[in-house]
């Protein structure tokens, strides 16, 4: 059986997408933690950040042009914005598809966590 991520990808799970191109699926967290939460997912399917190799880096950088381009979209961008990767259960994935948060709207303090 597909991953969640996977599944949504792949429209067999409904899910509210806000962008999708060739390489990326981004769409709206079912539990947001903030106003605007939204999730950034590659199509390709990469369990976790320690997953990433090489081959990945234009994958990643576009990640986070979609990122400031939500961002622009939804303004948050000139309040400020978060964009959150989780690396295993410690750090609080709960799926293990790469996936990136998108979070605004609201004041983010820090530290996270």
């Amino acid at each position: 059986m597909a991953c969640l991520f996977c599944q949504i990808v792949e429209k067999q799970i409904p899910a509210g997408i806000v962008h999708e191109d060739d390489r990326l699926v981004a769409f709206e967290d079912v539990s947001p933690q903030a106003p605007v939460h939204i999730l950034i997912v590659p199509r390709k399917h990469i369990a976790t950040g320690l997953d990433l190799t090489g081959d990945d880096r234009e994958l990643v950088g576009e990640i986070f042009l979609v990122a400031a381009k939500l961002a622009r979209e939804r303004g948050i961008a000139s309040e400020g914005y978060r964009v959150v990767l989780n690396t295993n259960a410690g750090a609080g994935q709960s799926v293990y598809h790469l996936h990136y948060h998108l979070l605004g709207g609201r004041i983010m303090r820090w530290p996270p966590g």
